[in-house]
């Protein structure tokens, strides 16, 4: 291994790397059975990590808030003022405490955490383990504390983290460490929720972004092993009795598709909400780590105004409204509760806490289906039980913040075991989901990468364009001429069929625009050939590409200026030509290097 890929490996992982002995990675690079049992491995460390992780968080919950064994936190009646108040102020306080100490640790301090989806998206599954921990214990401490966030974004980060960091001591290619990353993210789901399908379905649609029969045993694999080593460590599993229920029939997929379309609006709103809770304290001119405190705070009050419900992920307030005679409080009183557990999660995620919307969204969803039940029979004829419509709408909800409408499908049939109900399921999750793409165009995560201005809009493996770049495609052999050569010089220097442009360059040697060999020579031939200049003839003066700039943005600059070569200078203010680049030749290389990525991603290429 040469000293400059040894630096590299290690500003990626930021340690010291132990590599796998060398004929065991050959081995798992070189054949298929060596990635699943790779996978088969993250998925049990994966497992590992999502129940210690699960049971310290209930075990901070039942020491601080003076719980009984195995009791919810949001699932309590009453948590004395004191205590509903301190603790969440003074976890934030702790939170604050570990940010400040975990980026003096951290490579980049300051710099966004990658996490799963930008991984495979832009870095070829590649992500700090480091920074995943420390996210991880983040993660913890928020929910631990009570605020309003679940442990899901935990759970995949660390074990994201795990198996980039064994992918990298294997030397995994590309495709491969991607997968691999997808293995871990499919195993702490199918960990969190003893829901295998589901881990399995969040890794294809929102870690991987594509399914492929390449992938699927690898992924399926890792996650089995990681529901079964928690289902050994914990020994339960998320279930929703529904009870008996009549048949579903063609008239109740009508309400179902009326209440997809109106999570999904509350989806939209529910996102946009966190980003103003951000913005509003952004304004405040509060020091970042002192912010956690005031969200602490602010969750606290609303425990103690609303109800206890709002603390924490969920779980226990979950189960408690879905019951046909638990939170019997009427619609009004959901719908109190529905406005304070979204204000309880935009202000714990807006002023810092860590953690994600996944189980905010699952009993936010849980809710709007109730209160859509009570609400809705003037209108439409409902002979489903209160219950089905809580869980169509909690996967309709989910899939419009969190996306993958597959995933939220099976979540609902591995959690119920009900296949017509997952039918209903399936409709709601699509019109949800189509809705929130075509009118806002992105899940919670996304829309993060967004307001942080990253272009990524899915994990699909869109890298490699960001290193296809102009620098590299561009031709350094450029022929140039002075803009105040004449056109009668230019024309016994650059014959008809020596070329179709060449570029121009002012007094200082700058660029000034490129000149068309067959223009040139089209102009009329008469006395004043010997006056006129080329820089009469000059066209693209204002259109150059940058070496920096990647092979999807060069193509659309082509298409701006309707031009067959641009002319690649240092930089703007530098305008010094250093290359030329034709639109066909990148036309050529993007087209071929997408080809390749298409048939890696499905398993035709190594």
């Amino acid at each position: 291994m040469t000293p400059k890929s040894e630096t590299v490996r290690r500003s990626l992982t930021e340690s010291a790397l132990v590599q796998a002995p060398g004929a065991l990675r050959a081995w798992v690079r070189g054949g298929e059975i060596g990635l699943i049992l790779l996978a088969a491995v993250v998925g049990c460390l994966s497992g590992g990590v999502v129940s210690v992780m699960g049971w310290a968080a209930q075990s901070a919950h039942e020491w601080l808030f003076g719980l009984g064994l195995d009791e919810r936190l949001s699932a309590t009646r009453h948590v004395p003022p004191l205590v509903a108040l301190g603790v969440p102020a003074l976890g934030g306080a702790l939170l604050g405490l570990v940010i400040w100490l975990g980026g003096r640790v951290r490579r980049v301090p300051g710099s966004p955490v990658i996490d799963p989806i930008e991984a495979n998206a832009l870095h070829g599954g590649r992500l700090s383990l480091r920074d995943s921990v420390l996210v991880a214990v983040q993660n913890l401490i928020s929910n631990g504390c009570g605020a309003s966030v679940g442990l899901e974004a935990g759970y995949t980060q660390i074990s994201a983290g795990i198996a980039s960091r064994l992918g990298l001591s294997f030397e995994l290619r590309r495709n491969d460490m991607r997968v691999l990353v997808g293995c871990a993210a499919a195993a702490a789901i199918a960990a969190a929720f003893g829901a295998p399908l589901t881990g399995a379905f969040y890794a294809f649609e929102l870690i991987i972004g594509t399914y492929a029969i390449g992938s699927l045993t690898p992924v399926v694999t890792a996650a089995l092993a990681g529901a079964f080593v928690s289902r050994a460590i914990l020994g339960h599993q998320t279930v929703i009795p529904l009870g008996p229920t009549p048949p579903v029939g063609p008239a109740d997929y009508l309400p179902t598709i009326g209440l997809g379309l109106i999570c999904a609006g509350l989806g939209i709103l529910i996102m946009q909400g966190v980003t103003l809770v951000e913005e509003g304290v952004r304004r405040t001119k509060l020091p970042p780590l002192a912010r956690p405190v005031l969200g602490g705070l602010a969750v606290g009050v609303l425990a103690l105004v609303a109800t206890p419900q709002v603390l924490s992920a969920g779980h226990g307030a979950l189960h408690l409204n879905l019951t046909e005679d638990g939170a019997a409080i009427g619609a009004a009183g959901l719908i109190f509760l529905f406005l304070a557990k979204a204000l309880a999660s935009a202000i714990s995620i807006g002023t810092g806490f860590r953690g994600g919307l996944f189980f905010a969204s699952l009993f936010l969803g849980a809710l709007a289906g109730k209160i859509f039940v009570m609400l809705a029979p003037p209108l439409v004829a409902m002979v489903l039980p209160p219950v089905t419509y809580a869980v169509v709408g909690m996967s309709a909800l989910a899939v419009a913040v969190i996306g993958g409408p597959m995933t939220m499908t099976f979540l609902a049939l591995e959690v119920t075991g009900d296949f017509p109900i997952a039918s209903l399921v399936l409709v709601a999750v699509i019109a949800s989901s189509l809705t929130v793409r075509k009118t806002f165009g992105y899940s919670f995560a996304t829309w993060r990468f967004h307001l942080r201005g990253e272009s990524i809009r899915s994990a699909h493996d869109v890298g490699w364009i960001r290193t296809l770049t102009v620098g590299q495609l561009m031709r350094r052999e450029v022929r140039t001429v002075r803009s105040d050569t004449t056109l009668a010089a230019f024309r016994r220097a650059f014959p008809l069929g020596s070329g179709t442009q060449v570029v121009a360059v002012d007094e200082a040697g700058l660029y000034a625009g490129i000149v068309l060999v067959a223009e040139a020579h089209a102009a009329p031939i008469d006395d004043k050939a010997t006056e006129t200049k080329v820089s009469d003839l000059l066209r693209y003066r204002d259109q150059v590409l940058l070496p920096q700039m990647n092979a999807k943005e060069a193509v659309a600059l082509f298409d701006k200026a309707e031009s067959e070569a641009l002319a690649v200078v240092e930089s703007r203010d530098a305008a010094r030509v250093i290359g030329i680049l034709s639109e066909k030749h990148t036309l050529k290389r993007y087209s071929d290097e997408l080809d390749r990525q298409r048939r890696a991603s499905v398993g035709e290429v190594a």
